[in-house]
């Protein structure tokens, strides 16, 4: 990746760069997940997301095709491996692509052919783009870049929603890892509402590299947490801008959240003290766009 630089970061006048911060009681949220995850093996819902059979499987590995996970049968104690199982594995993870090996019931129950030869791919129901391409768009329109960072977020309803609000706001794209992560399947694509076809997405090996890179090019990086620091509607908003989200259960992960240049929270004044995780995402962007608009 080798995004526009936009220049050395310069300190502003917030409650990051003076000192300790002051203690801000607030929380963000940490919840768990809502519903079945469609990354899961044992889902049998009806899509068009996936593949089935040994050389259905291998001929969209070879051709490029974007896979989101591959799950493989998981041999017995003593079985010998399959070679036509074996080569696909091989050429899976020359790929980079996330492999699962589950049981046999597990294949039986997400598949829809009741043919899977002990294999199945979850392919993309839309098809990524580069970083790249993200920020020449924006470039395009003459923007400041503001982009959404998700940190394993598995929830195909929250992605789904998380691509509308990024749409309604006018976010530039979203990131997401490869690895511990939901991606564009036909659920997500279902709950975004058509979204999925406005906002770009680019999925990439190592979110935390990536954040190191886009801070190298001027980017600021905010994340939520329960513990923050600073609110989420202080004013830090200018300028290139990284918005993290974390995982529905964990939140950012350790190594996530020390590439952040902000921590932010959400205040409760209620009873029940925590957010949908879209819905939090929503509060934070909607308030970040409306400062970059002053």
């Amino acid at each position: 990746m080798n995004p526009k630089n936009f220049g050395n970061r310069m300190p502003r006048k917030n409650g990051h760069d003076l000192g300790k911060p002051k203690e801000v009681k607030g929380y963000f949220p940490k919840i768990p997940m809502e519903g079945k995850n469609s990354g899961d093996a044992g889902v049998n819902t009806p899509t068009d997301d996936r593949i089935e059979g040994r050389n259905p499987v291998l001929e969209a590995i070879r051709s490029g095709r974007e896979i989101n996970k591959l799950y493989v049968l998981k041999l017995q104690d003593g079985a010998r491996p399959d070679p036509v199982l074996s080569r696909i594995i091989n050429l899976a993870k020359e790929k980079k692509v996330p492999i699962m090996e589950v049981p046999r019931q597990n294949l039986d129950n997400m598949s829809q052919t009741r043919n899977h030869q002990g294999v199945i791919a979850q392919v993309a129901s839309h098809e990524y783009v580069d970083i790249d391409e993200i920020l020449e768009k924006a470039e395009e329109k003459g923007e400041v870049p503001l982009l959404l960072a998700l940190d394993e977020l598995k929830d195909a309803y929250n992605l789904g929603s998380i691509l509308r609000i990024a749409d309604a706001a006018g976010v530039h794209g979203v990131i997401i890892p490869q690895h511990r992560s939901i991606g564009l399947d036909s659920m997500v694509a279902k709950a975004s509402a058509g979204a999925i076809e406005y906002v770009p997405v680019a999925r990439v090996n190592n979110l935390s590299r990536t954040l190191i890179e886009l801070k190298e090019k001027g980017f600021w990086v905010a994340g939520t947490d329960a513990e923050g620091t600073n609110l989420y509607s202080d004013d830090v908003w200018s300028g290139p801008m990284v918005i993290v989200i974390g995982s529905e259960g964990e939140g950012m992960s350790k190594n996530i959240k020390d590439k952040c240049d902000y921590l932010l929270s959400i205040p409760m004044a209620g009873s029940v003290n925590s957010l949908n995780a879209a819905v939090a995402a929503g509060i934070v962007v909607f308030e970040a766009v409306k400062q970059r608009r002053r």
